[in-house]
């Protein structure tokens, strides 16, 4: 994807190695990795995703993307379309998610950066449906869910972690619907 999807605020690209510094300065944030691993990224870790995330867009389908300030350029964070293998019981499908730097949080940057996420993974990829996935506990990632269109799907526990787990869901004629509403 060398593609870039612009928002009003935001700039949603592709990953690229120089990003490990600011991108391991967000995740280092405990706030960040709470859900589910109640605590921030080590530098190898944030390697390690970043590598993945550089890997993974090289391939065909839902694309990762780094989520930028459209006019700084700096980086906050992730808004991306993935398949969620660490959840075999809902593949095969692709989950819309996000993380921010916890300062730009309460901007409705998650939600302006998912709406334009949903409209390229059911106009461009022509996905069928996208799932949001997140811990119940995590209040304002619900919230977003619901903000965008999302509707609950069901319950279920995390299969490393055994913590509870909310599925949202959103198909492609609920989305086409959604926006043709006044």
């Amino acid at each position: 994807m060398d593609e870039e999807i612009l928002t009003a605020r935001l700039r949603l690209r592709p990953w690229r190695l120089e990003d490990l510094a600011c991108l391991s300065e967000i995740f280092a944030k405990p706030a960040v990795w709470r859900y589910p691993f109640d605590r921030g990224f080590t530098l190898e870790e944030t390697e390690l995703f970043l590598h993945r995330k550089i890997e993974a867009q090289q391939k065909d389908g839902p694309r990762p993307g780094a989520a930028e300030e459209r006019g700084t350029g700096r980086l906050l964070g992730y808004i991306m379309l993935s398949p969620p293998d660490w959840l075999p019981e809902v593949m095969p499908t692709v989950e819309i998610g996000w993380r921010l730097d916890p300062t730009v949080w309460s901007q409705g940057l998650a939600s302006e950066g998912a709406r334009a996420l949903l409209a390229y993974g059911f106009e461009e990829l022509e996905l069928p449906e996208i799932l949001s996935i997140y811990e119940p506990d995590n209040v304002a990632s619900g919230r977003v869910m619901e903000k965008i269109g999302m509707e609950f799907e069901r319950d279920t526990v995390h299969p490393y972690f055994d913590r509870p787990l909310r599925i949202y869901r959103l198909s492609r004629h609920q989305w086409e619907a959604l926006r043709q509403a006044p």
